[in-house]
């Protein structure tokens, strides 16, 4: 495995799933759609991914990370120390998921696209889907996906987002109750080890030039 490209299937391990177009737009928007097939093929052909066909009209076909290519993109220096998000069991799980997890790529992509449209900086790498946060005693909150994103006006500074995406699927309790959790998590501070002081609450990155 010493000469395997994994360069799409780290992606996939952050994205949870994307189709063959979301994926040309993350890896190499500027390339042919062919190369991007290409490179997929090989990465499936590897076992670091793996596809199913949705029946709609146009046979989209969605890629997602497989349990090694998962493993193996959390051993690179980017992803060392993050936890993965959840992984796509199987194809028939992929297919049930298909429709919240390809939207919310979508809209990991919009911002990666305007980040480079300004010259801002947004990197693939810098989307990681369902972030477990905990709250204590067994509660926490996991967003659809928590966005990097450095600004490069006026100075540039670093900004950090919790994202959720909702196709008005959600009960409305269960959609009021989110910003209620988002106000827990922000004033939480996790409970000492005993024999340590309280930890302090970090303070916010510094802005970066650019």
């Amino acid at each position: 495995m010493l000469n395997v490209d994994a360069t799409g299937a780290d992606r996939l391990a952050q994205y949870r799933m994307a189709t063959t177009e979301q994926m040309q737009l993350v890896i190499a928007p500027g390339v042919r759609m062919e190369q991007t097939r290409r490179r997929l093929a090989k990465l499936r052909g590897e076992g670091l991914v793996d596809r199913v066909t949705l029946p709609q009209a146009g046979r989209t076909r969605v890629w997602f990370a497989t349990q090694y290519g998962v493993y193996l993109a959390s051993e690179w220096p980017e992803l060392r120390g993050r936890r993965p998000p959840r992984l796509v069991a199987d194809r028939t799980t992929a297919r049930l998921r298909a429709g919240h997890a390809l939207t919310v790529t979508e809209t990991g992509l919009a911002f990666l696209q305007d980040a480079r449209r300004r010259d801002d900086e947004c990197r693939p790498l810098d989307w990681i889907a369902e972030v477990h946060h905990s709250l204590g005693s067994g509660e926490a909150v996991i967003p659809d996906a928590v966005l990097y994103y450095r600004t490069c006006e006026d100075g540039g500074s670093m900004l950090r987002a919790f994202l959720e995406v909702d196709r008005a699927t959600m009960g409305p309790e269960r959609l009021a109750a989110k910003p209620t959790s988002y106000a827990r998590l922000h004033d939480y501070v996790p409970a000492p080890v005993p024999g340590r002081p309280r930890p302090a609450r970090p303070p916010p990155p510094s802005p970066k030039r650019c």
